[in-house]
């Protein structure tokens, strides 16, 4: 049995029992997204309450990961911790047979044959969608200059004199003319 798989055998058909699991396991692969995620076999601390209901388990808890990644804006390394809290309903191996033709609740689960719950695809569910779709150090982060890179947090002056290409034409028509005479104002 592997640490994020749960035997509940002992809960069967005794409604109202509960157990407590405090595990650290290692993450699975794929608890990421493009710029940041749970790195593979770093720790995951899980902590639930299993109770027993008619209709099958009843998990609630919370589990927490050390995320990491890079700034979506600056590019600069990302490090905070995650909790999400934790409540599914694994249906009886039976009753998930017999819901499986009618409506699918998204917070039901089916339970494995053997009476063992897999919390894999729930970890990563929750964990993944608390992920932020663009992770920033701090939501002020000015991010790199878009022509050259530059990082805007170094020199936040850092520009480029950027001419529309539909004027530069007279900068050319510009640079034929004499210059003007200062001190009388008229052209030499």
């Amino acid at each position: 049995m592997t640490a994020l798989r749960v035997d509940v055998q002992e809960l069967r058909g005794k409604p109202g029992t509960q157990h407590e699991i405090h595990r650290t396991v290692p993450a699975p692969e794929d608890f990421a997204t493009v710029l940041i995620g749970i790195p593979k076999d770093s720790e995951l601390q899980v902590d639930l309450r299993l109770e027993s209901v008619h209709e099958g388990v009843l998990m609630t808890g919370t589990a927490v990961g050390e995320v990491t990644g890079q700034c979506g804006r600056c590019l600069d390394e990302l490090e905070y911790p995650l909790t999400v809290d934790i409540m599914t309903l694994f249906s009886w191996p039976e009753k998930a047979r017999t819901d499986a033709a009618e409506e699918e609740d998204e917070d039901t689960r089916p339970m494995g044959n053997d009476l063992t719950i897999d919390l894999e695809p729930v970890l990563r569910d929750l964990m993944v969608s608390a992920l932020p779709f663009q992770p920033v150090c701090r939501e002020d982060c000015p991010g790199l200059c878009s022509s050259c890179g530059f990082r805007m947090e170094d020199d936040l002056e850092h520009h480029h004199e950027q001419l529309d290409p539909r004027w530069a034409a007279l900068k050319d028509v510009a640079a034929g003319l004499p210059e003007p005479d200062t001190e009388s104002g008229t052209s030499t």
